[in-house]
């Protein structure tokens, strides 16, 4: 009935409790989860994790915040994304939250590293999982640069504005909401999502992160995710069935799709 379409199963706070979590989610009715991956030493766990379960999926990219691992590049991202299950390029995109003392300019290597996912995206011919933090005109401004739209993808934990919103939906991308939405703080989140179509709409955990309310504090899980569906639903005015169904769709369509074959097949034919 639902489906958590961001979580980190690798992370330490859950590997250990896999069989709990699987259990919880049963009982939840969180049907399916896709495992994010966010450096390329993470990779053969989230693809094994993914190869393990017929419920599970995986991405393959680095986190934009993520220093001193393995810098990926598009043969790398390519190479990987052929593994069985791998549904996405990401999480990656461009995060300012933490400058620090260093100036925009300094962040070029993390807009290289974004380059470098959306280019590997649109040779595998798969979907982005974007992350954004302090940092969306210039996500917004790269997306379009090269070519973004040709694959699309989900802008996930979204906490943008209606304007970032909308520009993402032009661009053909979903728009993802994890517990967050559930915050007494999030008034003009819940506007942002009433406003988003219900056809461009995902729902994650970001699990271990951020969970909803009545868990708000506590180490969040896949099973959930109902809660955030449940919010999505009281800020659009809409049953929960209809969410979850909505939602559910809205998954298959973007990475269960039927891939069409890599650019670099298609030139050499």
């Amino acid at each position: 009935m639902f489906i958590d379409s961001h979580c980190h199963l690798t992370f330490p706070e859950l590997s250990a409790q896999l069989t709990q979590i699987r259990q919880a989610m049963s009982d939840a009715q969180v049907d399916r989860a896709l495992c994010i991956c966010t450096t390329m030493e993470e990779a053969p766990q989230v693809l094994a994790l993914a190869g393990q379960y017929d419920n599970f999926w995986a991405t393959v990219g680095v986190h934009p915040d993520n220093e001193g691992v393995s810098e990926p590049d598009v043969d790398a991202l390519v190479a990987l994304a052929g593994a069985p299950k791998v549904v996405a390029i990401g999480e990656t995109g461009l995060d300012y939250y933490r400058l620090g003392d260093r100036t925009l300019d300094q962040m070029e290597w993390q807009r290289q590293r974004f380059r470098v996912h959306i280019r590997a995206a649109r040779q595998a011919r798969l979907p982005l999982v974007i992350h954004t933090r302090s940092a969306a005109q210039d996500t917004l401004a790269l997306l379009v640069e090269e070519g973004a739209e040709k694959v699309g993808g989900v802008f996930h934990c979204f906490t943008e504005s209606a304007e970032v919103a909308r520009a993402a939906v032009d661009m053909g991308f979903f728009i993802s909401f994890s517990g967050i939405l559930s915050f007494k703080n999030a008034q003009e989140l819940r506007e942002v999502a009433a406003w988003v179509p219900l056809d461009r709409c995902l729902i994650e955990t970001d699990s271990p992160y951020l969970a909803p309310v009545p868990y708000r504090g506590k180490t969040n899980s896949p099973a959930y995710v109902p809660y955030v569906a449940q919010a999505l639903a009281q800020a659009k005015g809409l049953p929960l069935q209809e969410v979850a169904e909505a939602t559910s769709r809205n998954f298959e369509a973007l990475f269960l799709r039927t891939p069409t074959p890599p650019e670099s097949a298609k030139s050499a034919s």
